[in-house]
């Protein structure tokens, strides 16, 4: 998969503008990028996905010094963004909103915070197996519940790749008619389990380093692996790019 390639959402209007209907929203930043460069069924699913929205600095800045690229989004639109404009959405007309992941304690949490933030909608949650890989029965639960919801809007929240690659393949089981968006961490923010980083360090593209500093143990092959080995594709792609269209 290649950055140069990809078909991105320029910016927050134009995920605000993304039309009504069954659409699959994913996000990608360095880290997803490259655990798609060897994982084939995730790249597959965010090149297949309707939009793909740029939830990190670095890849706004790398499409910029790729003058092939076929798309250049002039800012982050991070996966938060995007939960925030389709839940104002969907508050002010009314309607159901359903959240498919994380631990039953979060997704309560989600519950009651959703119920003072977005009073006007109703919040039903499924809280999945937690296990590597779902069977085949794990699989037609979670679409049955996805179903008998008839969501207006549906979060899937699995964290990246599995939450992409699950929606990706039993898109055409889910017989729904609204966005559906694989947000990951965002469970976790709203919930306020987790924290996001500050406005500042937001605001000068350091969320990464404000989650290193945070959660090191976790993070830090992430960031301090995972930073120069991004830049790294994204330099073969400026010396070879052209080459190989």
């Amino acid at each position: 998969m290649k950055l140069s390639t990809l078909h991105i959402v320029p910016s927050k209007a134009a995920a605000a503008a993304i039309p009504a209907g069954k659409v699959l929203i994913n996000t990608i930043n360095a880290h997803s990028f490259n655990v798609a460069q060897k994982d084939a069924a995730f790249a597959e699913a965010l090149t297949h996905g309707d939009y793909l929205l740029p939830d990190g600095a670095s890849i706004v800045m790398a499409c910029k010094w790729l003058k092939h690229a076929v798309s250049h989004p002039v800012e982050r639109v991070a996966g938060w963004d995007l939960f925030e404009m389709e839940m104002q959405r969907l508050n002010e007309r009314g309607g159901r909103c359903m959240f498919m992941g994380s631990s039953e304690a979060v997704l309560a949490k989600i519950k009651e915070r959703a119920a003072n933030v977005y009073p006007n909608i109703e919040v039903t949650t499924y809280s999945p197996p937690y296990k590597a890989e779902f069977s085949a029965d794990d699989n037609a639960a979670i679409i049955s519940a996805i179903n008998e919801t008839a969501p207006d809007l549906l979060w899937i929240g699995m964290t990246a790749p599995k939450q992409e690659k699950w929606a990706y393949r039993h898109w055409e089981e889910l017989h729904i008619n609204c966005h559906v968006g694989t947000i990951g961490a965002v469970f976790d923010f709203f919930a306020g389990t987790a924290r996001r980083a500050p406005l500042w360090w937001q605001k000068h593209s350091l969320e990464w380093l404000y989650r290193l500093c945070m959660e090191p143990g976790r993070m830090w092959r992430r960031y301090v692996v995972g930073n120069p080995l991004f830049l790294l594709h994204i330099l073969r792609e400026k010396l070879y790019g052209n080459i190989n269209q």
